[in-house]
């Protein structure tokens, strides 16, 4: 089973069930021996359910993988032998001897013999932690959880008061359980609801309980308040932290929007422009704007940040006739470089003559275009609708040359994505098959509205983009230039070396006598025989 799996949350779900139960239930029946003798069968059935599926989960850990060199282990052999090693394998070994044999001599009601079973309580806090990393409101849960703990801890300190009041006798002193003989003391309800009641003023520190009278009695208590005030401090600590997580978003947004309005007042910016602002501001906030993504995404790898770019934005780009049936790698190095864009209520996204540097594409609100006034509307566009694609091309031949053709005005508040010239060049860098099939698609466009001058589309290479290859030839030149003189002086340097060895060899040879060297023919003689 892999352990990241739905199938192992689902697993970890039904195991926190009893051992959740033995948590609550053991202790309670172990000190209120009326909820132990009025439902026996009930105990007996939910007991050894519990055990059943204790067995079973003890089977599920020990074919539960692995990783080892990033891979899952699913050797049997190997998964069995690496649970052996665990410390949870003695806690499961612990929590499934079988006590209950106990019960054949003493009898069934003595549920303390089954307290072996809280071994397994490890499998709870897993299935804990495993939902706070899936849920959608983690802080929710942390509040939830630490009030869960609370209350066991009030209900556990709840039945041990019980416990040790009976142990010391009922109604003996002011401190203990009040006696039984009264009719309204002897019922199980209000037994569990003043020990809890008791624990709960205990624990809390709040006091308003009788005083205790035996050393017993005084040292009970005085473990009660140390561990009050141990949860009051948790408390404290984990709802402060909580809260500050909850609320960091907002402060952080908040401190973005003072420090604009100290620039504005500083600059001395007119009343209606910082209106806007701030209104600019207030909308981000109300309709969850207000994070940037690539701050969000910095700390994932690339891969990951190109899936979440692709499953967020690739529909959307696909709108845009020019980059359908584009290929599927330029598709992705294009959804990268989408930057969202949020404008206001009567701002302009583009004017005519402007020089067109991006295209945009929208994903919600409503652009009008208008008439040079700013009133007059020819048509609105919505959601998915696109414009100044072809401008960023820079096709040959187009009669608007790179400049916006019409007036586009924000309705209300927009949400846009842009695509800069620069980031559509860089990528096209790559695929220059795909940027031809653009161009094409883009003349072919322009063609059908009437908007490009065939007869300059078609006669030889501006002078201009003739300009432009030489200087980047000239740079490529440059860059081969600078690499074969670096492979010069690494070749210059690597024959000073050999010459210097070949120097240092021959000096050796020279320095060798005669004599030693009819030495040295003598001693291999020698061994030869």
């Amino acid at each position: 089973m892999d352990p990241s799996a739905d199938q192992y949350y689902r697993w970890l779900s039904v195991i926190a069930g009893p051992v959740f139960y033995n948590l609550i239930m053991i202790v309670t029946r172990a000190s209120f021996n009326e909820l132990q003798n009025s439902y026996t069968n009930l105990w007996i059935v939910l007991d050894y359910t519990a055990d059943i599926i204790y067995c079973m989960d003890t089977f599920v850990r020990s074919r539960t993988g692995y990783l080892e060199q990033g891979l899952l282990v699913k050797d049997a052999k190997k998964l069995r032998a690496k649970y052996r090693t665990t410390s949870q394998f003695k806690y499961d070994m612990i929590s499934m001897i079988p006590t209950d044999l106990l019960f054949l001599q003493y009898g069934f009601n003595n549920p303390e013999f089954r307290f072996n079973r809280l071994c397994k309580i490890q499998r709870l806090f897993e299935f804990f932690e495993r939902t706070e990393t899936r849920t959608s409101f983690p802080n929710v849960f942390r509040i939830s959880n630490l009030v869960l703990y609370i209350l066991i801890i009030i209900h556990w300190n709840a039945c041990i008061f019980f416990s040790i009041s009976k142990s010391i006798g009922f109604g003996s002193d002011t401190w203990v359980y009040p006696d039984v003989s009264h009719p309204e003391n002897g019922r199980l309800a209000r037994k569990y609801i003043y020990s809890l009641y008791w624990s709960t003023l205990t624990l809390t520190t709040i006091g308003e309980t009788p005083a205790p009278v035996r050393d017993v009695e005084y040292l009970f208590v005085i473990g009660d308040f140390l561990t009050g005030v141990l949860i009051f401090a948790s408390i404290v600590g984990n709802v402060g932290a909580m809260i500050s997580n909850m609320n960091a978003s907002r402060a952080e947004f908040q401190a973005k929007i003072d420090s604009i309005k100290q620039y504005m007042q500083f600059r001395k910016v007119s009343k209606d422009l910082e209106a806007r602002v701030i209104k600019w501001f207030d909308y981000l906030w109300t309709e969850k704007k207000t994070c940037d993504e690539k701050e969000v995404l910095k700390s994932l790898p690339d891969k990951l940040k190109a899936e979440i770019a692709i499953n967020v934005h690739l529909d959307t780009l696909k709108k845009v006739r020019i980059f359908q049936d584009c290929e599927a790698g330029l598709l992705i190095e294009l959804v990268l470089k989408l930057q969202p864009q949020v404008f206001s209520p009567g701002d302009y996204i583009c004017k005519k003559g402007d020089i067109g540097r991006e295209m945009y594409i929208i994903k919600e609100g409503k652009l009008a275009v208008v008439a040079d006034d700013g009133v007059t509307q020819f048509v609105v566009l919505s959601d998915g609708a696109y414009f100044g694609e072809i401008s960023i091309l820079g096709i040959k031949g187009s009669k608007a040359g790179n400049r916006r053709t019409a007036n586009i005005r924000s309705v209300g508040y927009s949400d846009l994505f842009a695509l800069s010239k620069d980031d559509l060049m860089e990528a096209l860098t790559e695929y220059p098959d795909a940027k031809k099939a653009l161009e094409e698609k883009g003349k072919a466009i322009l063609m059908k509205d009437n908007l490009i001058d065939e007869a300059v589309a078609n006669e030889g290479a501006d002078p201009k983009d003739l300009d432009e290859k030489i200087v980047k030839l000239q740079g490529k030149l440059n860059v081969m230039q600078t690499k074969f003189a670096q492979l010069m002086a690494e070749f210059t340097s690597t024959q000073a070396r050999l010459k210097q060895r070949v120097t240092q060899m021959e000096e050796k040879v020279k320095s060798i006598k005669p004599e030693d060297l009819s030495e040295v023919v003598a001693d291999k003689d020698k061994k030869v025989q």
